[in-house]
């Protein structure tokens, strides 16, 4: 039987702990590897190439700050996990990774930090589910 991948992402915001208990709860019922994923935001487009690079160090330093506790935790748990810190749109790069990675399942959040745009649901979830390629876990 094939190892089950559960996509877990995060944002760093009060319900990211929630989220990966869940997800290694998951993992423990379905011998499943975590695929932790995390969007920092959009990096700047500033006329200084050096300004960019030392702009972009620090993005990805707190994006690998925010990641490395929820990778110990699910370590910890001894549970496989890969960690992605990509560029966002969340949304779209989420349902990407669980399609290029043959995901079965998604955990995430109702709602996160975009404050606005979740209204509703969330922006982000809203998105997931209705482009994921598999079944998602929304996380309240």
């Amino acid at each position: 039987m094939k190892q089950q991948k559960i996509l877990t992402a995060i944002d760093g915001s009060e319900y990211s702990q929630l989220i990966v208990n869940k997800a290694v709860e998951q993992a423990i019922l379905l011998g499943g590897k975590i695929i932790l994923v995390h969007c920092h935001r959009r990096f700047s487009v500033i006329e200084s190439h050096a300004y960019l690079e030392e702009e972009m160090a620090r993005i990805i330093n707190q994006a690998e700050k925010m990641v490395s506790p929820f990778v110990q935790q699910i370590k910890k748990a001894k549970i496989p996990v890969e960690s992605r810190i990509m560029e966002e749109p969340a949304g779209a790069v989420i349902s990407d990774i669980a399609r290029i990675e043959q995901c079965d399942l998604i955990v995430l959040g109702s709602r996160g930090l975009t404050n606005l745009a979740s209204l509703i649901v969330g922006s982000v979830t809203n998105r997931v589910l209705q482009t994921a390629p598999c079944s998602v876990l929304v996380v309240r």
